[in-house]
């Protein structure tokens, strides 16, 4: 069905075989046996294919789901299984209610806390102990600030350490937060339940990068509670922009919108959410194709986090509680590289994200991982090959430290258009590297 219909589009088009494969840079013999039916066109040949005749999403509609695309979403489903039996660690564990027990878990994260034993009981010990008798310790303020301070650290950690690492620390954060809510003064009880929420958020996102996504969506659920009981709803709708985010990267466009617009339709959506919920639309648009509403959404995020740093100011708005990422200095820019990317305009795509990468800061190594691979991405569907090797080599030697399962998503798009041209030197070079980086886990 989607060949026919691409044939009928391109030749509607008084377009040739040739003239199609200059656009999308796919050959002209596969592109045939895409039209006949006797190949399976991979995503990025649908949307480059539905950009290049102008169909909005309509063709795309109509691509099959191939093999290593249902290979993608076994591996993804498997990622959110609790580790085998025989791979299982078990070590002591305190839950978030504060109870210890026994917990079974994989043994590369058994050695990651192990390793981070002394760090994790350092960023513990701004919690103020409570008194004999279970009496307030008093004023909670010292050890509010503390505990701001460390998340700022830990979030600054995280965007060059492995999230298995970082994972737990944000977890004991969450856990010690608590407990210094049961003992602070009722003035300040809220304050460190709004803040265990950001910890607790901030774990969900970590889980999420681990390629954990069952345990992403507890403790987005659990920050949800924790904010909620420290009189702060925010929370709930942005963990609609959240879970938004878990099915983006499963390719589920109308989902990826919905979550996004319900997150809108919040009555305690401040305009920081609104301005991500907006953001995340987009990308949902422009998996299905809609270049239109992609382009409407962006415009309403712009507004939205334009309103919202006129608010805060530019200090509070890279502070540590600041929900979404605080290392991108025009995060509709960047996001709107990103959506070319989807809806196949490619060109533009590397253009954009060009410019926009080079805004991003040194150390925010995470980030920059994550939209330069998506830039070399660009350039490698453009047809520039040598720029995205250029790219990809300079960003892995640091970027695979990071050890992202999202990340990876793009590194195999990536390494599959690259494979395209596999004679050529650069890719030939670059392909070690990257398969080390596929392999990493």
């Amino acid at each position: 069905m989607f060949g026919a219909e691409l044939r009928r589009r391109r030749q509607e088009a008084g377009m040739t075989l040739e003239e199609l494969n200059r656009r999308v840079h796919f050959s002209k013999s596969h592109l045939s046996k895409v039209e006949t039916g006797a190949k399976n066109p991979s995503q990025d040949l649908v949307r480059a294919c539905d950009a290049a005749l102008g169909a909005d999403g309509r063709l795309a509609a109509l691509a099959p789901v191939t093999t290593a695309e249902r290979a993608d979403q076994a591996d993804r489903a498997d990622q959110a299984e609790p580790p085998s039996v025989d791979q299982e660690v078990w070590l002591m564990s305190m839950t978030p209610s504060g109870e210890t027990g026994f917990a079974g878990m994989d043994r590369r994260t058994a050695l990651s806390l192990s390793a981070l034993g002394v760090l994790g009981a350092g960023l513990g010990s701004g919690a103020a102990p409570d008194r004999p008798g279970g009496e307030a310790s008093g004023d909670a303020q010292p050890a509010l600030a503390s505990f701001r301070v460390q998340l700022g650290e830990l979030r600054n950690m995280g965007q060059h350490v492995a999230p298995s690492m970082v994972f737990p620390i944000a977890a004991v954060q969450t856990n010690a937060l608590r407990q210094l809510a049961r003992s602070a003064p009722p003035a300040q009880r809220n304050a460190a339940l709004r803040l265990a929420a950001r910890f607790a958020e901030y774990a969900g996102w970590m889980a999420q990068e681990s390629g954990a996504e069952q345990r992403a969506l507890w403790w987005t659920d659990t920050a949800v509670s924790l904010a909620g009981a420290g009189d702060d709803s925010e929370m709930g709708e942005y963990a609609l922009v959240r879970r938004a985010l878990m099915t983006m990267y499963a390719h589920d466009g109308p989902q990826t919108v919905a979550l996004a617009q319900r997150a809108q339709r919040g009555r305690a959506s401040s305009p920081r959410v609104l301005g991500l919920a907006a953001k995340r639309e987009a990308q949902g648009h422009a998996l299905v194709g809609d270049l239109v509403s992609c382009e409407r959404s962006l415009e309403r995020a712009r507004e939205h986090l334009a309103a919202d740093r006129a608010t805060r100011g530019d200090s509070e708005a890279g502070g540590p509680e600041i929900l979404g990422s605080r290392n991108v200095s025009d995060p509709v820019g960047v996001t709107r590289g990103w959506c070319l990317v989807d809806l196949g305009r490619v060109e533009e795509a590397a253009a954009i994200l060009d410019q926009e990468c080079a805004s991003l800061p040194g150390g925010a190594v995470r980030a920059r991982t994550r939209f330069g691979v998506r830039r070399a991405l660009a350039h490698a569907l453009s047809g520039e090959v040598e720029n995205s090797c250029e790219i990809a080599t300079e960003l892995l030697p640091e970027g695979t430290g990071v050890d992202s399962a999202t990340v990876r998503l793009d590194l195999r798009r990536l390494h599959q258009t690259l494979a395209r041209h596999h004679g050529h030197r650069s890719v030939r070079e670059l392909s070690p590297t990257l398969v080390t980086a596929l392999s990493a886990v």
